[in-house]
């Protein structure tokens, strides 16, 4: 008997390893996004789950310590700069190293919120720094990138799914 158990344990294991980790649903798609009141990073206020309200936002997260963050940077900026929302969730760091991460780095968020503990990052199932997110018009999550945002994602993903958004927004707002 033990053998069997180990046995359907190794088949179990095995089929985990061949898994996308990228590919992991998460359960809050189709869903307001949760609510929160984080500081913004400058120290200048807070901002709520209504700050999503009325805009097509994409919610990224990161930190300074993040090795795949500054990977991505480029591709936020770059986003940034075509006209896309993007607001900074800055996660667990060091308000100093962040402000000078972006200062290095450029900045390129309308928004940095800052989530020093963690706690935040929970409700929105953050499994590490980089993810993702996309918001649409109406707070309500459409999906959530795990990993570096990539031109590949860019592409074949993010791009027409803002397009659809956008368009859903006009629609609903005549």
């Amino acid at each position: 008997m033990p053998l069997i158990v180990f046995m359907l344990l190794v088949v179990v294991l095995a089929i985990g390893l061949t898994l996308n980790p990228r590919l992991v649903p998460s359960p809050l798609i189709g869903k307001p996004a949760p609510q929160f009141e984080l500081p913004l990073l400058n120290g200048n206020g807070v901002l709520t789950q209504e700050t999503f309200k009325g805009n097509v936002t994409l919610l990224n997260v990161w930190a300074s310590w993040c090795f795949a963050c500054r990977q991505e940077h480029e591709a936020i900026k770059w986003l940034a700069n075509k006209g896309v929302r993007v607001i900074g969730f800055n996660y667990k760091d060091q308000v100093a190293d962040a402000t000078q991460w972006l200062h290095d780095l450029g900045n390129p968020y309308t928004a940095v919120i800052s989530d020093l503990d963690g706690r935040a990052g929970i409700e929105w199932g953050v499994y590490g720094a980089p993810e993702t997110f996309i918001i649409d018009h109406r707070g309500i999550i459409r999906d959530k990138r795990i990993g570096p945002v990539d031109e590949v994602y860019i592409r074949e993903r993010l791009m027409p799914l803002l397009e659809q958004l956008h368009k859903e927004m006009q629609a609903s707002t005549g």
